[in-house]
């Protein structure tokens, strides 16, 4: 994610980060959960399964010296067993080729994470190419996007009662 994109999702999510728990799927090296740790997130557990992108991870973790705040889980981004129970924000930011091949494996995963594991002030952002989904897609979850360049960042909420 471009600097400038991660920049706008912080501000965009800051007032929803302060003591939240977090889950950062598809972490790579960590900058979305490890930015939010220092915005004030209680504590992010990390998804990610690629050796690069772990061994950067974990590096980062403790270079950064939040190894008690944090829980790195090597396992599929997409699969309940590798998620938290409850969670206030989820950062989904799949391979952009994961949203073409697999799109509808994603928006499953995405539709149990905003049912079943979000509080009810919680939040998902899902990052993907520009005009990759309709809003139509993640109903009926509320969802909005804001544009950057080639990126959309979804917006995802439980859906009011």
């Amino acid at each position: 994610m471009l600097d400038r994109v991660r920049e706008a999702l912080f501000s965009t999510i800051q007032p929803r980060l302060r003591d939240a728990v977090v889950l950062d799927l598809f972490a790579g090296s960590g900058s979305l959960g490890l930015e939010a740790l220092s915005r004030g997130a209680r504590s992010v557990r990390f998804v990610e399964r690629g050796a690069p992108a772990l061994t950067a991870l974990r590096r980062n973790v403790e270079e950064l010296r939040v190894r008690a705040r944090v829980e790195v889980v090597v396992g599929d981004a997409l699969k309940p067993a590798s998620w938290l129970p409850a969670v206030d924000v989820v950062f989904l930011d799949p391979p952009y080729a994961m949203i073409e091949e697999r799109r509808a494996r994603v928006l499953r995963a995405l539709a149990t994470l905003v049912e079943s594991h979000l509080g009810a002030d919680g939040i998902a952002v899902l990052h993907v190419p520009r005009g990759a989904l309709e809003a139509e897609e993640l109903a009926p979850a509320r969802a909005r996007v804001r544009r950057y360049g080639t990126n959309d960042l979804w917006y995802v909420e439980p859906q009011a009662d």
